[in-house]
């Protein structure tokens, strides 16, 4: 079992460098990125910082110490700070975790962010922050715009809430009762 698993993350480490990457043409390097053909996506391989040079990546993406060209994440994303534009899968990376539009799926780590768009799932960390969210975050601090689910933390501040607070300082700006310390429930 152990000589399949080696062998498996073998093949998954040097199929990149037998990958034959295809480089769009000018006319249509020009057209708006979801105009484009989907030849820039890489599936099922591992991406490692800044290689390779595409806006897609699917599978696993290991951001040693850093990543930002990849734009479109599906998979595990695992190192020191990760950040693209979409993102569906787990994302663990120790400093800071940062999605400028929508994420569906678990962030882990010190800093979580959801930019500008929505967040389906999970945050973990010291702070998590969400324009949008259906889920959970659970950390010291808490911050959302619109919150469907719970936050656990010390402090946990949404605009809009369906659903639970639980923490010292819980505040749910658009309700009756915005302040209450331990539970505070928002419908």
């Amino acid at each position: 079992m152990k000589k399949i698993i080696s062998l498996a993350l073998i093949a998954a480490a040097v199929s990149p460098v037998f990958a034959q990457e295809t480089a769009p043409a000018k006319e249509e390097a020009a057209l708006p990125r979801e105009e484009r053909a989907r030849s820039d996506v890489w599936p099922a391989f591992i991406a490692v910082c800044e290689f390779p040079d595409v806006t897609d990546v699917v599978g696993l993406r290991l951001t040693l110490p850093f990543s930002t060209r990849q734009e479109n994440i599906t998979g595990v994303d695992l190192g020191l700070w990760g950040r693209s534009i979409y993102f569906e899968g787990i994302q663990v990376n120790i400093l800071r975790n940062d999605v400028k539009d929508d994420l569906s799926g678990v962030q882990v780590g010190i800093y979580n962010t959801v930019g500008g768009g929505d967040l389906l799932g999970f945050q973990a960390g010291l702070w998590n922050e969400a324009n949008s969210m259906r889920g959970a975050q659970v950390g010291l601090i808490n911050v959302c715009g619109e919150t469907e689910g719970f936050q656990v933390g010390i402090i946990n501040r949404t605009e809009t809430m369906y659903g639970y607070q639980v923490g010292i300082i819980n505040i749910i700006r658009d309700a009756e009762l915005q302040f209450c310390p331990i539970v505070n429930i928002g419908f």
